[in-house]
């Protein structure tokens, strides 16, 4: 059974790939931190639409949850191969530099750029062995770009966008492309409280955008198709940044 695994899938731009993937027929594993009700809400709206899929607690900041919880999946699922893996997972805790807590500062790096690496590991070894495989790395216009106040953020999701350019050479000739999307403003829980009205002057398009459009890029890259295209970043930002 092909599974596409999405990290952070319970809200936002991360239930929105979900529901992606399970439209491509991919098995999809739903991954989630603490928020049950709202995974579960994204398992349902998966089921309605005639995919199917299971839930997969564990926090992405947490190497030793990753490898107990992920690692024994891996190992006692052998009909199921994590063919997608989306790393979507993250958090902003924003901060001008000169008044930014160490806590910050590491909460925001373990949970976006670490994670990359310890999932990301899990989950290649399987990819390698059969020759095939999609990654992609959901990023952000900050990790482009920079913004003041994220600082963290901004380290972090750059960090993620030079790791996908130099993972994508190495597994490229093993037919797995690893991509990432960068989307600017999204209108999901991240960008509630920011001034939309006033940003949305900025942004050619005049809108923020919605979760659908992210995940309609990530199935591109998930797709077959695709498989010319890799160690590319895709802005998803309304023209906000070229």
């Amino acid at each position: 059974m092909k599974c596409a695994l999405i990290t952070g899938g319970s809200r936002g731009i991360g239930r929105a790939i979900c529901c992606s993937m399970a439209a491509l027929g991919y098995y999809v594993l739903v991954n989630y931190k603490s928020n049950a009700e709202e995974a579960g809400n994204t398992m349902l709206q998966i089921k309605q639409n005639g995919g199917d899929g299971e839930l997969l607690q564990f926090d992405v900041a947490d190497k030793e949850q990753i490898r107990q919880i992920l690692g024994s999946w891996i190992e006692t699922n052998g009909e199921k191969h994590i063919e997608v893996l989306v790393n979507n997972a993250g958090i902003r805790d924003d901060s001008l530099m000169a008044w930014m807590a160490e806590e910050q500062w590491d909460n925001v790096l373990k949970t976006n750029l670490d994670s990359f690496f310890y999932v990301t590991r899990l989950v290649l070894h399987g990819m390698l062995g059969r020759k095939y495989g999609r990654i992609i790395n959901i990023v952000s216009l900050s990790g482009l770009k920079g913004l003041a106040g994220q600082t963290n953020y901004s380290a972090a999701k750059a960090g993620v966008i030079g790791a996908t350019k130099a993972l994508a050479q190495e597994v490229g000739r093993q037919g797995i492309t690893v991509n990432a999307l960068a989307p600017g403003f999204i209108k999901t829980d991240m960008t509630e409280g920011l001034d939309e009205k006033e940003l949305k002057a900025l942004i050619p398009v005049k809108r923020f955008g919605l979760p659908e459009e992210v995940a309609h890029a990530a199935a591109f890259f998930a797709s077959p198709e695709a498989a010319y295209i890799t160690g590319q970043v895709l802005s998803v930002n309304g023209g906000l940044y070229c």
